[in-house]
């Protein structure tokens, strides 16, 4: 076992970290685990101090100085280094256009990070065409989730306008990755939780067998019934052949987000609970089956060092309702409300080994599945005491597709800060999942939240009749 690299201490992968090599085993493009975005503000900033802010936030922050190594065997771990030193690159992009700004952003944020003992991130300091200034940041999903990212955004932003205002607070200390780590390493050695949360998914998955949901109807399910000569098959395919990928993404304006938020308010439910109700409600609309899965992350930020940590810290799971039609909205809102808190509680457990069980217990052929999408819900904005200081100025985020995903659909919906509006970004196998299909659940999901929220004790049976 590797004791240390090059002077630092080692330490292993946590079970998060593992859940991304996982998903490496099923892509041949390695980028398949970059992810990039982008933040920019509509003001001049001064280069000099962004770079020293960018070097400081570095200082600050344990997860974005991590370094992978492997051993003679082939097992990967991790240490981080003391100092971050290299370039900060400044790209200005006036007099290029838009697309061809993003262009090169999306092709940055298509290099993988491939060798060992480099820095598994970049950050660029940009200029858009539009005028705005900010910085591009690609790092790999075995280092930062999407809340470390804006976590790691904010607190440049936040020290630039410390350097840059007279009453702007120094922003408050990051937490220990490397303490967060350990404390999540000495949880997989084995203790009373882990017991507990062992027994709480296995329980789960012993109930019975779920059943595949497809986004246009059960046509996939019964061609896949057919072919192996099993009328009782409940699991499919739903990936192509290629991993190639692309992000569409649909905009909610503010004024439907805000009745959506609203809704979510009075009756203490959160919004990702009010997604998922729509989407299984929609499979159930398009396969006429109770009995809907798809996974949903679960963040795995409950505290607040775990939210200041950085790395990555999101677990998946299969979330599975069965909801009969002449159940009412709400009462139905309530049970994946109970279901996702109990699911919180026992989130430590290690999701590959979620799947190993299941296969086990239901074995299927390579590739068949039970969930025809994933859904994560970002709550964090950046919107936070540093951008407050500038006043009204504008300021944009934008994610960048890596152009692999091993996933047929995965949604991730977060709030714009241009207008408080939603961003639905559907990331999908361009072969496996088309924009006009897209479009379609898009639609329908919006009509069953809407028509939702106006009637909660409409039954699900009338919405999907109304709608």
């Amino acid at each position: 076992m590797m004791k240390t690299r090059k002077g630092y201490k080692v330490y292993p992968l946590t079970n998060a970290q593992k859940f991304h090599f996982f998903y490496l085993n099923f892509s041949p493009k390695k980028e398949v685990l970059n992810i990039g975005t982008s933040l920019t503000i509509q003001v001049d900033l001064d280069w000099n101090v962004l770079r020293d802010s960018i070097y400081k936030a570095y200082e600050r922050s344990e997860c974005m100085r991590v370094r992978f190594t492997k051993d003679k065997d082939g097992t990967w771990y991790q240490y981080v280094v003391e100092k971050e030193e290299r370039e900060i690159e400044f790209v200005d992009f006036t007099g290029k256009t838009m697309e061809e700004a993003e262009q090169t952003m999306r092709a940055w944020t298509r290099v993988p990070f491939t060798e060992e003992d480099i820095p598994m991130n970049r950050v660029v300091m940009i200029k858009t065409p539009d005028g705005f200034c900010g910085v591009y940041l690609l790092a790999d999903h075995r280092l930062m989730d999407a809340q470390s990212l804006i976590c790691f955004l904010r607190d440049i932003v936040e020290l630039y306008c410390n350097t840059m205002y007279d009453d702007v607070p120094y922003p408050k200390e990051m937490a220990s990755y490397i303490e967060q780590i350990q404390k999540d390493l000495a949880y997989e050695q084995g203790c009373k939780a882990k017991t507990r949360d062992e027994e709480f998914f296995h329980k789960l998955i012993e109930e019975s067998e779920p059943i595949y949901n497809g986004i246009d109807g059960s046509g996939r399910l019964e061609m896949e019934r057919e072919k192996s000569g099993n009328p009782n098959l409940r699991a499919a395919v739903n990936v192509s052949d290629s991993v190639d990928a692309d992000i569409d993404i649909f905009h909610l304006e503010e004024e439907p987000t805000k009745r959506l938020m609203d809704f979510c308010e009075k009756y203490h439910i959160s919004l990702t609970c009010l997604l998922l109700m729509g989407l299984r409600t929609y499979f159930q609309k398009m396969n006429g089956n109770d009995d809907v899965s798809i996974n949903s992350a679960i963040a795995r930020r409950a505290t607040l060092k775990e939210k200041k940590s950085g790395g990555t810290r999101i677990h998946s799971f299969p979330f599975r309702t069965i909801i009969s039609k002449d159940r009412t909205f709400i009462d139905a809102i309530y049970e994946i409300r109970d279901r996702q808190n109990e699911m919180f509680r026992h989130a430590n457990f290690d999701p590959v080994s979620y799947f190993a069980y299941r296969s086990k217990l239901y074995p299927t052929a390579p590739g068949q599945t039970y969930e025809p999408m994933a859904l994560t819900y970002q709550p964090m904005t950046l919107q936070d005491q540093g951008l407050e200081k500038l006043g009204g100025i504008k300021y944009k985020t934008k994610w960048y597709s890596n152009g692999a995903t091993t996933q047929a659909m995965y949604l991730t919906v977060m709030h714009r800060p241009d207008d408080n509006g939603l961003d639905f970004n559907f990331e999908h196998q361009v072969r496996a999942v088309s924009r006009k299909q897209l479009e379609y659940l898009y639609y329908y999901l919006c009509k069953i939240m809407f028509k939702g929220i106006e009637n909660p004790n409409l039954s699900v049976g009338e919405i999907i009749k109304l709608i």
